[in-house]
């Protein structure tokens, strides 16, 4: 096991960061492209990661999946797509069946629901994963519920509950903000107070998904890690023993990845995913770490 694992100086018990892997951010890899299951989540640990971010393994492979998800000591976390509460309860349901659920992060594909519709809607399913015991949040992500900033902010507004898996990325890219201004960032800072998860990309203001260089040169990355960080913050103000706090690496394959030929077949990307995911990585753990000395 990758000697990340070991330099935790937390004990179990205290509240604590875990960095996972997008799976879906494993597709098209150029060093995975071929490998088996066992050889992705063999890379994933031996990377340092501390988990999986995919999905409820199916019944036929959720035996294969415990076993390797122990063998390497990794958690996992799963994605759930609802449109109603019911969508929810029967995932809800399978995760329960299947066991060792870390959180689900849910975006819910009701992007034209508001208001008192989407306020009810966001409160039956936080009533659900109470009931239920797994925690749940509700992703801030492009063509769901959350569509946009001001409706996002008018949700945490109603709901004193609402925990929210924070994905700034997409209101960049939605706001077309080349900058942040002093009325963007106010906005975006009072989401990051519910803030229960994270999900690592760069938007530039014009794509979703950018390379931010070999060592983080890109100067949006600045704010990112600004939000990472506000956002841990917060997380810790209200943590309590045992709590975890998901930061997931996602970095998509095409269309999200950018390709030489955007075109065509979209296979080569400019950017090596791999490499961003890991430079996320220890990114993650340096901003924790200078949050605990706050």
């Amino acid at each position: 096991m990758n000697s990340n694992h070991s330099t935790h100086t937390n004990t179990f018990n205290d509240p604590r960061l875990e960095v996972h892997m997008s799976w879906w951010g494993m597709n098209g890899l150029e060093r995975s492209a071929e490998y088996s299951l066992e050889q992705k989540i063999e890379m994933i640990a031996e990377a340092g990661f501390d988990g999986i971010n995919g999905f409820i393994p199916s019944p036929k492979d959720a035996e294969r999946w415990s076993k390797l998800l122990e063998r390497y000591r990794l958690s996992l976390s799963v994605n759930a797509y609802p449109k109603t509460c019911n969508d929810m309860a029967i995932l809800l349901k399978q995760a329960k069946q299947y066991g060792a659920i870390q959180h689900i992060n849910v975006q819910v594909m009701t992007p034209f629901l508001i208001d008192n519709g989407a306020i009810e809607l966001l409160r039956g399913i936080h009533e659900l994963s109470e009931k239920a015991g797994i925690p749940a949040y509700i992703e801030t992500h492009r063509g769901t519920i959350t569509q946009d900033l001001l409706r996002t902010v008018s949700y945490v507004e109603a709901l004193e509950q609402l925990r929210l898996t924070i994905d700034m990325s997409h209101y960049v890219v939605a706001g077309e903000m080349h900058t942040i201004s002093n009325e963007a960032e106010a906005l975006m800072q009072k989401l990051l107070e519910r803030t229960s998860a994270i999900h690592a990309r760069v938007s530039n203001g014009e794509q979703v998904q950018v390379d931010v260089g070999p060592s983080g040169e890109h100067p949006m990355l600045q704010h990112f890690e600004r939000w990472w960080s506000s956002g841990m913050k917060h997380w810790r103000k209200v943590a309590r023993n045992g709590d975890v706090l998901p930061f997931i690496v996602e970095l998509g394959p095409p269309p999200y990845a950018i390709t030489v030929d955007d075109y065509g077949q979209r296979r080569q990307e400019i950017s090596d995913r791999w490499e961003q995911s890991l430079l996320f990585l220890r990114t993650a753990r340096r901003i924790w770490s200078e949050t605990a000395r706050v």
